[in-house]
């Protein structure tokens, strides 16, 4: 009988409100198990969000959640719905010229909308991104909002090049009440303040950049944008960021006009020293900023010519990690999506970046509902910024305590550590053997699979003489995940001390169970490393060593067996083909 172990539960035990709550992410696809090549896995979206007591993510605040959950369809939840509909049948009347398709795609979204909440589960942005998708796809259209969104980046733009809006950024009269006992790292660190400040108080302009008879504004205008008021608790972590050396910092951006000022205070950061990873979306989404619009739009490709943009959707982290070692400071990602938010729908490459920055900061109500208007708490400190008239309201949500995060550094030291042994080992003449088997590969193993690694590995000790063998499995620490684990591990089978490289055989396996005076479980019948696509990686590198030490010795099953595994399910320690098993 299959299990349902591996399946987050939900906090309620009534089995018919558990029903609903399972139903709520099939309506919404934004079930892994259903949708598992759209969807991030469980152990993708612990990158980003903390989960404690099992408890499943959902991408909607606590006070949308919960009036799904009731089952009422409360006129929170109502209203919420004919916003949506009112926001596209807008665009329709906006957009389409013809009277007899307006009357069409109207009809049509019309008997999209009735149908599709009936069942009360949908998220609104959910019913958002379908009805959209049903106007794009029926008119062809591929982005109504690109002439829009232009323009308001070109006033943007206008604006921040202006000699009128330099000066009065540079203008230091009164800026500073007294230079009078600080040092002169104090000063620069107050003037980096101060133009951050500055260049912030920028997101409160949106009406400029909206306003077809735009003109720039006068000196004194500009310095009462600067003086905006700023509420929340969120200023003092985002100055702390500005002040500590080279943090990194994913910023997802917002819409036009805005983003030029979101580009502005990111090339600000990376000119001070620190790692700005701005996030935009996959493809067109209102006047959200998307990749297209990165390569299209000439004031954002002249903004963006000098950033580094990662491509790649599954990039792993050993890739990622050397990227951002690099002496580069302003990267441009995408999330991987179409739509507001989600979590469960981003890209790998999202997902790692997510993990590896010390702050993620938002922009936007929308963003605010997903990140802070929630109980959820992530591995991340995360920031967000709602502009409000001449107001910034700026909240701080601190990363969940428990977290146990393995920054590259921590693992380049853990992995120095084990290359240190096998030097001691080579000084005293020692044969140094790199043990690769299974561990994780067979889903909820993980101590069996260990404690055949040990076993054997003690047997071939005690066989040997003057032998020192590395035990992965003695090296595993709660909390550490397959990325980390290969990141350390790749150092260590770099370093060139590895003079027999064995991958483990079914009769390994089969002798470690005879070790322990037990029969072979059916599960662990015929396996060996190249069931493994940890050591199906680690072969490649293996194959990799060997070219530059041919003296090593590659021992176990041939070659050719391994290239039958792919990729892990992102985070996890098995093939994700084999998450259904």
């Amino acid at each position: 009988m299959a299990s349902c172990e591996a399946e987050p539960k939900p906090v309620n035990t009534d089995p018919d409100q558990n029903a609903w709550f399972t139903a709520f992410f099939l309506e919404n696809h934004i079930d892994p198990f259903a949708y598992p090549t759209k969807v991030g896995s469980r152990e993708q979206v612990e990158f980003m969000v903390y989960s404690e007591n099992d408890e499943r993510f959902y991408p909607c605040s606590n006070t949308m959640f919960a009036a799904i959950m009731s089952r009422k369809r409360p006129r929170f939840l109502r209203n919420r719905y004919r916003e949506v509909l009112d926001k596209i049948l807008a665009i329709i009347e906006e957009f389409i010229d013809s009277e007899y398709d307006r009357a069409f795609l109207s009809s049509l979204i019309q008997i999209k909308y009735d149908n599709e909440i009936q069942s009360r589960l949908l998220i609104p942005s959910r019913l958002e991104k379908r009805l959209y998708k049903i106007f794009l796809s029926r008119t062809h259209i591929e982005d109504p909002y690109e002439s829009r969104k232009r323009k308001e980046n070109a006033r943007a733009y206008r604006f921040m090049v202006s000699e009128t809006f330099k000066k009065a950024l540079n203008e230091v009269n009164g800026a500073i009440d007294t230079m009078k006992g600080l040092t002169l790292q104090q000063v620069k660190a107050k003037i980096n303040e101060i133009e951050f400040t500055r260049r912030l108080s920028l997101l409160t302009a949106s009406s400029l950049w909206q306003d077809d008879n735009f003109r720039v504004p006068s000196s004194s205008a500009i310095k009462a944008l600067f003086k905006a008021k700023v509420t929340g608790n969120g200023m003092e972590r985002l100055l702390e960021l500005v002040n500590r050396p080279k943090s990194k910092i994913l910023w997802l951006t917002d819409e036009s006009g805005d983003v030029v000022a979101d580009i502005a205070i990111a090339q600000f950061l990376a000119n001070i020293g620190h790692v700005v990873i701005l996030a935009v979306k996959e493809g067109p989404f209102f006047k959200k900023v998307c990749l297209t619009d990165t390569r299209t739009d000439p004031v954002l490709a002249k903004a963006l010519d000098q950033a580094h943009f990662i491509h790649d959707k599954t990039i792993s982290k050993n890739k990622l990690v050397q990227r951002l070692k690099q002496d580069e400071h302003l990267y441009v990602i995408s999330d991987g999506t179409q739509e507001a938010l989600n979590l469960l729908l981003v890209s790998t490459t999202f997902s790692r970046v997510f993990k590896e920055v010390d702050c993620v900061v938002s922009r936007g109500e929308k963003q605010r509902n997903r990140l802070i208007r929630t109980h959820f708490r992530f591995t991340r400190d995360v920031l967000n910024i709602c502009a409000k008239d001449n107001r910034l309201d700026i909240v701080f949500k601190p990363r969940h305590p428990d977290f146990i995060n393995f920054s590259h550094t921590d693992l380049e030291e853990k992995a120095d550590k084990i290359i240190s042994k096998m030097k001691q080992a080579k000084t005293k003449n020692m044969t140094v053997m790199f043990y690769s088997g299974i561990i994780g590969s067979i889903p909820g193993k993980i101590d069996v699979a260990k404690k055949i690694m040990s076993c054997f590995i003690e047997h071939l000790q005690n066989q040997s003489d003057n032998l020192f063998i590395i035990n992965p499995s003695s090296y595993y620490e709660p909390g550490m995940d397959a990325d980390d684990l290969m990141y350390m591990w790749e150092i260590v089978q770099q370093s060139g001390y590895i003079d027999i490289w064995r991958f483990q055989t079914s009769e390994d396996i089969a002798q470690s169970f005879a070790l322990m005076e037990q029969k072979v479980p059916p599960e662990w019948i015929g396996k060996d490393a190249t069931y493994s696509t940890g050591c199906t990686k680690e072969m490649r590198i293996a194959q990799d060593v060997q070219k530059k030490n041919p003296e090593m010795q590659l021992i176990g099953p041939s070659v050719d067996k391994f290239m039958r595994r792919n990729e892990y399910g992102v985070g996890s320690m098995y093939d994700q083909r084999l998450a259904g098993i």
